[in-house]
């Protein structure tokens, strides 16, 4: 998930219960005055009853501030499964992820159906090396139930201190039964951008998350990809399993590709705040050689608005499955004791209009990813040639290029020969180069 680029400053400070009710019920009245109603007035006071009630006759005595704190957290969570209350500790932890380091197993996670879900493992984390995988659902972590577990109580359970165990009781479309996976915890650095040449003339960029750095990390690794501006024939962008991150990065990932003044995205809510247009702005812009963007169900939020603008505005192919669906932005409000709010405030639309929410990007081309066993070359004895054949005719011709041994299919590493859906996009991109040739294409 990813949080809006502007922080708005909000003034609560929740000392004793007298300040907090005496707060929102002037608000409330003030509110009611000008609408003619009381409803909200009466639900305030609702509240207020059973606090005092609480405080009162409850078997054991009760913090308010845990009272308010859970009274806060209800009512957020009721909301949508993104809303949250972040209490002091969550909220710094919160501003420490989007840096790239942080402790814990390397899970993003939301609640769908009412149950908690693997939107994606973050690579090179305990939880990718353990093989959880996208729309895993979490039914326990160690012995408790994550039923009526928030997704700031789910986090907070999964998170610890480097070296300590915790086992997730896992269930995945496929399994009889439930599995349990017991994964170490670490310190998780994400490195948001990664890079090699898959072949002469053809990159591939992988982005796990959008961070503060991922825009700067990006640029690098595509200079990387061209040293001594050599230019590329065609670009692989892997957004699979990239769960988002940060708004702004996801716009200035898309305005390397993007001319000037086009528009990226658009978001939508009930204040004025909350209605923005982020369009391409001056600066370097890639040239135009064809791009093929990856994704599949566990490409959420960030990694949606890239796809689906690159999309629209037919710069890339979009290949993979179908995307998370995650359409709606969060508003990050710092709280006067450190707290903080992470508020759904608006819903966000790809330049053509479209509202992904809870429909995902559909890929130009559906390509679901298949093992490709590794298999032993056959023996070249094995097949019978001309150059088998008894007093045939000898090659003299003097052209060198006839005289070179035939090209390896792929000339790219290992993990990457493994990988169905990044060799089909690179065929894809080597099938635009030979049909440009043929002047197929312009």
């Amino acid at each position: 998930m990813f949080k809006g680029s502007k922080f708005k400053k909000v003034t609560v400070f929740v000392t004793t219960v007298s300040l907090l009710t005496l707060a929102i019920a002037f608000g409330v009245q003030r509110r009611c005055a000008a609408q003619g109603g009381g409803n909200d007035y009466e639900s305030i006071e609702l509240f207020t009853d059973v606090l005092a009630i609480v405080k009162k006759s409850y078997v054991e005595e009760v913090d308010t501030k845990k009272l308010i704190y859970g009274a806060i957290n209800g009512m957020l969570t009721s909301l949508d499964p993104h809303s949250s209350f972040m209490p002091p500790e969550t909220y710094k932890e919160m501003k420490i992820d989007t840096k790239g380091a942080f402790g814990g197993l390397g899970i993003e996670i939301t609640v769908k159906d009412g149950i908690l879900t693997v939107i994606s493992p973050i690579e090179d984390t305990p939880a990718y090396k353990a093989g959880i995988k996208a729309g895993d659902q979490i039914l326990k972590i160690d012995d408790k139930f994550t039923k009526d577990l928030t997704i700031t109580d789910a986090v907070k359970r999964m998170r610890g201190v480097k070296g300590t165990k915790v086992t997730l009781t896992i269930m995945r479309e496929g399994f009889e039964k439930t599995k349990e996976f017991t994964l170490e915890r670490d310190i998780i650095q994400v490195k948001s951008v990664k890079y090699k040449v898959l072949d002469d003339g053809y990159g591939y960029v992988r982005i796990s998350q959008f961070q503060e750095k991922t825009d700067d990390d990006l640029e690098k690794a595509l200079k990387a990809l061209q040293p001594d501006n050599k230019k590329l024939k065609g670009l692989v962008l892997d957004l699979r399993n990239d769960p988002g991150g940060l708004l702004d990065q996801a716009v200035r990932v898309c305005e390397h590709f993007i001319d000037e003044g086009k528009l990226i995205v658009y978001t939508e809510g009930r204040e004025k705040d909350s209605q923005m247009r982020f369009t391409s702005r001056k600066g370097g812009k890639e040239s135009g050689y064809p791009i093929v963007v990856l994704i599949n169900s566990g490409s959420a939020s960030a990694s949606e608005i890239v796809a689906g603008c690159l999309q629209d505005h037919k710069r890339a192919v979009v290949m993979g499955t179908q995307s998370f669906g995650k359409g709606s932005v969060q508003t990050i409000i710092p709280l006067s004791d450190n707290s903080g709010l992470r508020l759904t405030t608006a819903r966000y639309f790809t330049p053509s209009g479209r509202s992904i929410q809870a429909k995902g990007i559909t890929p130009d081309i559906v390509a679901e990813k298949v093992e490709i066993a590794a298999t032993p070359e056959k023996k070249d004895g094995m097949h019978i040639r001309e150059k088998d054949l008894e007093n045939h005719f000898e090659n003299d011709s003097k052209d060198a290029a006839d005289k070179k041994a035939a090209p390896a299919p792929y000339k790219t590493d290992e993990q990457i020969k493994g990988d169905s859906q990044i060799l089909r996009a690179l065929d894809l991109l080597k099938g635009w180069d030979i049909l440009k040739t043929m002047g197929k294409l312009s």
